[in-house]
C-alpha cells in the first residue's frame, strides 16, 4: 500500500473535482460547506456534492462482516473499494450462528486482512477487541498465545508485568495487520457483579490509580507498535448491572463522578488516541438520551469539561441499548449531532450487509434536511484520519 494516497487526499481530490465540474456548468456556489453564506434573493442554493458526502461518511464507519476469506465481489470488499468504507472490525465468533466469524488461524486471518487492505483506495482501519482474558478475539483456540485479563494484570500492578502482557497481545495484532484495538477498558470495578465488566474480569481495578497506571502502560506499548487504542466506556460502565449489548442499561442510581477520573487523567496526560462512549442511560448526565447520543455527554462533558479534542468512537450501533429505542437512521443522526466521529456497526446482534448504503442514504437525507452539516462531517473526517495507519 506504499503508493496509496491518504484518505484525506482522496476526499479532498473528490471535492475539488466536483467543484470544478460545477463551475464548468455555471452552477452557483463553490462547494457544500455549512460555513458558506446563505444565497441571496435570485441566487441558487449551493449544490450538494452527494458523491463526495457519501465517501466522507463511509470513511467514518467501521463495519463487521462474515467470512474467513473474501472475494472481489463480496459486499464488504465492494463497500471498501467502491464506497470508501473506512474500517472493519474482526471477530473470532459469530454471535448469531455460534460458528467461526473471521479468525481461525494466524495464517488465515493475515491473508484475510491483506485482501481487505488491498481493496482499499487509502489506509484502512483494521480493528479488533483484544482486551485480554475472556475478551480476546485472538486466542489459543485459533492459534494465538493466551493473555491475562485486565483484572489479573491490575492485581499484579507492576510496570514490568503490564508491559510484558501488552507486548504479547500487540505482537499478535501486529503480525496479522490490525491497526486499532478497542482497548483498554478504564472503567472502575466498583460492582464486581457487573455482568458486562466485573464478572468478565475486564477492569484493572476499583482504584483509579491502578487503572490509570496500567492503562497508560498498555497504550504506550500499542503506540510503540503503531496500533491505535480507544479508552472505554465513557463516562463509566463499572457500576452497571446489565450489558448494553443485550439490554437498555440505566446507571443513574449507581454511577458516581469518580468514574470519570481515569478518563480525565489519561486525557490530561496525553495518553489517549480515542474515547469510546457507552450506550448507557445515565439521567445524572442526560435526562433522556443514551450517553453515546447525548451532546451533553459528548460535547459538553467529554470535549468541554475534560478537554478532549480527538476522535470519539461509538460502541456498537446495533447493540440492544440503542436499537431497543431508536431506528438505525435516527441513531446515526443523533450520534453525529452529539459529536461522535467513528461509528461502529459490528453486524453481530443483527447481520445487515446493506448497512453501509443505508447509513450513507441517511447522511445525504439529513444533510439536505439541515439536521446534519458538512462542517460536522468534515470535522469528524479530520479527527478520524488521526486513527488511520
Amino acid at each position: 500500500m506504499g503508493a496509496q494516497m491518504s484518505r484525506r487526499q482522496l476526499l479532498a481530490a473528490a471535492g475539488l473535482a466536483a467543484s470544478a465540474a460545477l463551475a464548468g456548468c455555471g452552477s452557483a456556489g463553490g462547494g457544500s460547506s455549512a460555513s458558506s453564506s446563505a444565497p441571496t434573493a435570485g441566487e441558487k442554493a449551493p449544490v450538494l456534492d452527494e458523491a463526495a458526502l457519501r465517501r466522507k461518511v463511509a470513511s467514518l464507519l467501521v463495519v463487521g462482516f462474515r467470512g474467513t476469506s473474501v472475494a472481489p465481489g463480496d459486499w464488504i470488499v465492494r463497500a471498501i473499494r467502491e464506497q470508501g468504507l473506512g474500517g472493519v472490525i474482526l471477530f473470532d465468533t459469530d454471535q448469531l450462528t455460534g460458528g467461526p466469524r473471521n479468525i481461525t488461524s494466524p495464517a488465515q486471518v493475515t491473508s484475510l486482512v491483506k485482501s481487505l487492505r488491498d481493496a482499499a483506495p487509502g489506509p484502512l482501519i483494521v480493528s479488533i477487541d483484544q482486551e485480554g482474558g475472556q475478551i480476546s478475539r485472538l486466542n489459543p483456540g485459533d492459534g494465538f498465545p493466551a493473555s491475562q485479563s485486565q483484572q489479573q494484570v491490575g492485581a499484579v500492578n507492576t510496570t514490568a508485568n503490564t508491559a510484558s502482557w501488552a507486548q504479547g497481545m500487540v505482537r499478535s495484532m501486529k503480525s496479522i495487520g490490525v491497526t486499532m484495538n478497542f482497548a483498554p477498558v478504564v472503567d472502575l470495578n466498583v460492582n464486581p457483579a457487573n455482568p458486562a465488566i466485573g464478572e468478565l474480569g475486564r477492569s484493572f481495578s476499583a482504584d483509579p490509580n491502578v487503572v490509570v497506571a496500567n492503562a497508560a502502560e498498555e497504550i504506550k506499548v500499542h503506540r510503540a507498535a503503531g496500533i491505535k487504542t480507544s479508552i472505554k466506556h465513557f463516562p463509566g460502565f463499572g457500576s452497571a448491572t446489565g450489558n448494553t449489548d443485550f439490554d437498555v442499561v440505566d446507571v443513574t442510581s449507581t454511577w458516581k463522578r469518580s468514574e470519570l477520573v481515569p478518563f480525565q487523567r489519561l486525557i490530561a496526560d496525553g495518553n489517549t488516541d480515542s474515547v469510546l462512549v457507552a450506550h448507557l442511560l445515565n439521567r445524572q448526565l442526560d435526562p433522556s438520551r443514551p450517553m453515546s447520543l447525548s451532546p451533553k455527554v459528548v460535547t459538553e462533558l467529554l470535549r468541554g469539561e475534560l478537554g478532549w479534542a480527538g476522535p470519539v468512537v461509538s460502541d456498537d450501533m446495533q447493540a440492544a441499548g440503542i436499537t431497543g429505542r431508536y431506528g438505525d437512521a435516527e441513531a446515526f443522526t443523533l450520534a453525529v449531532q452529539a459529536g461522535v466521529d467513528l461509528l461502529v456497526y459490528a453486524n453481530q446482534q443483527v447481520y445487515d450487509p446493506d448497512i453501509v448504503r443505508k447509513t450513507l442514504d441517511t447522511a445525504v437525507k439529513q444533510v439536505k434536511a439541515g439536521q446534519l452539516t458538512m462542517a460536522q462531517i468534515d470535522a469528524a473526517v479530520k479527527r478520524v484520519d488521526t486513527l488511520r495507519p
